[in-house]
């Protein structure tokens, strides 16, 4: 080969790369500006699952871009970099963990609340996770009750084991009918405890589901004493499910539910109704 023929051979190589890099570089701009919520795997490329199935990414309405002053000038490239840096301030760090725990048993057959006290086996549930809470020595911040009374024995119960935290009180968190099940029971109820439950539960719901603020800096981990409607409540919604199948899951006195709230505002039940801590003479449900 000649000198030219070698000349010409490199610089078609030198340009196809300057090419490729260029175009490389245009392409991670241009994909700046749009959230893409790819992945590039086999099974996931081609398949385009149902409606009911997609993620909401902006579940908590703390999605970073929403957040932001929308783009005006999409084709200029200092707005664009300044748009791109807003967004990135409005990004969190940390995971959120909330840890859900049902009361322990209690008299049902009290007529008021303060009669549904917490019976001798609902006391030594709730101290049994109490332990468990304690042995898996997580850095807890604060301990957040209902205020209904199984709810606040539970708590304090708790708290005995976990001293250093503080006990707070909630009257969202107190159990409800939060929707009209599915499959629907035979029992009548009126629609209007729903239609009051479920606007509260919701609202306890929004208060405590979303994914960590920027300013802050690490993992937290808090624990909510409430009930069983309102847990299930809490985990459908949580996970994108449908809210009406929270009849469908069964949890046990005192047991512990985990959910994980990632700063990307995907949501991982990384434990439902776990009472495996406790003996088979003390599960109840």
């Amino acid at each position: 080969m000649g000198v030219w023929s070698r000349f010409m051979s490199k610089k078609i190589v030198s340009g196809t790369m300057i090419g490729v890099v260029g175009g490389a570089a245009g392409y991670w701009f241009v994909s700046k500006s749009v959230e893409r919520q790819t992945v590039e795997n086999s099974f996931t490329t081609n398949y385009e699952p149902s409606a009911c199935a997609r993620w909401d990414w902006n579940w908590d309405h703390r999605e970073p871009k929403s957040l932001v002053k929308p783009l005006k000038k999409v084709d200029d490239p200092e707005s664009q970099n300044e748009y791109n840096k807003a967004v990135e301030l409005k990004k969190g760090r940390a995971i959120r963990h909330l840890i859900l725990v049902r009361h322990g048993q209690y008299n049902m057959d009290g007529l008021t609340d303060t009669q549904r006290t917490l019976t001798e086996l609902g006391r030594a549930q709730a101290a049994l996770s109490g332990e468990r809470l304690k042995h898996l020595a997580l850095p807890y911040d604060e301990i957040v009750r209902s205020t209904m009374t199984r709810a606040q024995e539970t708590a304090e119960i708790i708290g005995k084991s976990l001293s250093h935290l503080k006990l707070v009180n909630c009257p969202l968190l107190e159990e409800g009918s939060p929707i009209p099940p599915e499959p629907p029971v035979g029992h009548w109820r009126p629609e209007a405890s729903f239609f009051q439950d479920g606007a509260r539960i919701e609202s306890a719901f929004r208060k405590y589901f979303y994914r960590a603020d920027p300013s802050q800096k690490s993992d937290s981990y808090t624990i909510i004493v409430c009930h069983a409607n309102v847990i299930r409540y809490f985990v459908c919604r949580a996970l994108q499910y449908p809210a009406e199948g929270w009849l469908r899951i069964s949890l046990g006195h005192a047991s512990l539910s985990w959910v994980s709230i990632y700063p990307d505002g995907r949501v991982s039940l990384r434990v439902l109704g776990d009472c495996g801590h406790m003996p088979k003479e003390c599960l109840t449900r």
